[in-house]
């Protein structure tokens, strides 16, 4: 599969994660068309996330993170787009997709808000929890619910990858040490 594929289905977890999973109450009530929009969603919070990051960060690691954020999701929104458009599937704005988006404003206007001196540990923070959520979002939410199998498949491939981004961002989290970031 092609790895701008195995992207396009990255956004569908992040926009589940920011909705803290809970919203989806009635999990098994997930649509392929709803799905769809949570990758858009959900790659357009964490592209926005990224760049308030390099406006707000100075500290190269950090910016090295929020660069690969905004590339990733970037072309998962370009995948995302092809994928549906292949498959013939409008996507269906949902209670989810809206609360996920209503939750990154709010984290988003905090972020802008922060001094300076904390923005860099903060950032971090919510990305590790944010990629957290999305990893379970795709395991126990995504997967099961998913119909069409190449949407299926893809989800399956692109867990690596989101784990990857995890990784990273808990590894720069860790490098900025115990004290506060500037």
């Amino acid at each position: 599969m092609r790895t701008t594929h195995r992207f396009a289905l990255f956004a569908a977890f992040a926009v589940l994660a920011a909705s803290a999973i809970g919203q989806v109450a009635n999990a098994a009530e997930v649509t392929d068309p709803q799905i769809a929009a949570i990758v858009v969603t959900a790659n357009s919070i964490d592209i926005a996330n990224g760049k308030i990051a390099l406006d707000r960060s100075k500290t190269p690691a950090v910016r090295d993170f929020a660069n690969l954020m905004i590339k990733d999701h970037t072309a998962v929104n370009a995948s995302a787009t092809a994928l549906v458009t292949k498959l013939g599937v409008k996507p269906e704005p949902n209670a989810t997709s809206k609360s996920l988006q209503d939750a990154a404003d709010a984290e988003q206007g905090k972020l802008r808000a922060m001094p300076v001196a904390g923005f860099d540990r903060a950032y971090l923070e919510n990305e590790v929890a944010y990629h957290k959520q999305v990893l379970a979002a795709i395991n126990d939410v995504l997967i099961p619910n998913a119909q069409n199998a190449e949407l299926k498949k893809m989800l399956v491939d692109v867990k690596p990858a989101f784990q990857a981004h995890l990784d990273h961002a808990e590894k720069t989290l860790a490098g900025l040490g115990s004290g506060t970031s500037h």
